[in-house]
């Protein structure tokens, strides 16, 4: 097929197709490949979350010095390893916690020690050792790693986003849905597309696979993902079927407290919370089959600024959940809140690889070699994955 075929298809439906090279995107449609029975779901927090309000060290006597007017927060907070309080607006995640279905990864960070959202964002997705060394992502390489280490086909990989992010992009099929506030295009629209793709074999299929995302998307009245609640759930009907996506992203953004932090962390929280629950609840006992990674791209300022808020810091902390997790612990190497022990005397100190959590939570989720995980997913690290995240 030529690309001024593409072209000339494209034009014939303006406005309601788009077409480029080997991707189709359709509102409310998306499409990939291949069956499976693990979830991944990789959430990205945009804006670098405080992981210090996330799960606060109340245990170290220097956080009170440095956020003694955010200490209020988490007096009836739930406790975690004696050491750290779960944010309040964590009521679900605080609950799976208890449950034994999440776990905290603290004074985590990427090998990235700068402190700009676009760098930082790029090595997180892309998993180099530098930002912009490569443009394809580590998710995409993990659906190329899954079917190489279990002789399958590529597992369907799905953004629920309105474009592929960085992270999925690469040489994996990968595809994106997400609400649109265009009109929901008619059934004869939709039979007139079906019969004009259906001799053309790329393009019959990827258009029969858009038609079955949108099946299992059901009839939601989306018109965009600000509703966390409904966004859960549409995450989980991409997901929860036997056709559905294996390998899913979603991106969360508004995490950048430089600013009266305690109002705007609380209603994030309570955001993120309410779409993991909803997601959790949806998925019902394909959750059992399930992992959710949530990250960010680097954490703050360990000391509060002048307007009650944080600046762009390093190390943060990361949550994994689901059902094969091994929760109810946190994993950290606290580094200490003292001025010496802070990195360049204002940041938590990271003292965990992120890259290590991600590979080895994968690797024990997906039964894939673990060493090999960390080697194709982040290549040029030299440290180990991480264990003990996924029960055996």
């Amino acid at each position: 097929m030529t690309q001024s075929t593409l072209i000339n298809r494209r034009h014939m439906l303006a406005g309601s197709l788009v077409i480029g090279a080997g991707t189709i995107a359709a509102p409310r449609m998306a499409f990939a490949a291949a069956p499976g029975e693990r979830n991944v779901l990789f959430a990205m927090l945009r804006g670098a979350a405080d992981g210090m309000a996330m799960l606060a060290p109340v245990g170290d006597p220097n956080f009170a010095k440095l956020r003694g007017t955010h200490l209020g927060e988490y007096e009836n907070a739930r406790k975690a390893d004696g050491f750290f309080a779960i944010h309040p607006a964590f009521e679900s995640i605080g609950a799976a916690y208890g449950a034994g279905e999440a776990a905290f990864v603290h004074a985590t960070a990427t090998s990235y020690r700068e402190r700009s959202h676009f760098d930082g964002q790029n090595l997180l997705e892309t998993g180099a050792t530098a930002p912009y060394a490569t443009t394809e992502g580590w998710l995409n390489r993990l659906t190329a790693l899954i079917a190489s280490e279990h002789g399958s086909g590529m597992p369907k990989a799905l953004a629920i986003a309105p474009t592929v992010p960085l992270a999925l992009r690469g040489p994996a099929p990968s595809s994106s849905y997400a609400p649109s506030n265009l009109p929901e295009a008619s059934e004869a629209f939709i039979d007139r597309v079906s019969r004009l793709y259906g001799a053309d074999k790329q393009l019959g299929e990827l258009w029969s696979q858009a038609l079955s995302t949108r099946e299992m998307a059901g009839d939601d009245t989306l018109r965009n993902l600000r509703d966390a609640k409904a966004a859960g759930e549409l995450a989980a009907s991409l997901m929860r079927e036997k056709n559905g996506a294996r390998i899913a992203m979603i991106d969360l953004g508004g995490w950048d407290s430089h600013a009266n932090q305690p109002g705007q962390f609380r209603r994030q929280a309570g955001q993120l919370d309410t779409l993991l629950g909803a997601y959790k609840a949806a998925m019902g006992t394909a959750w059992d089959n399930t992992l959710v990674m949530v990250v960010t791209e680097f954490g703050r300022t360990a000391a509060l600024n002048g307007t009650n808020g944080t600046d762009h810091g390093t190390a943060s902390a990361a949550i994994v959940t689901g059902g094969t997790v091994k929760g109810g612990q946190v994993i950290a190497d606290w580094p200490g809140l003292g001025e010496s022990q802070l990195y360049q005397a204002r940041d938590l100190k990271p003292t965990i690889s992120l890259e290590s959590v991600l590979a080895g939570a994968v690797a024990g989720h997906m039964k894939i070699d673990a060493k090999r995980s960390m080697d194709h997913l982040f290549p040029g690290r030299e440290t180990n994955p991480l264990t003990g995240l996924i029960r055996a």
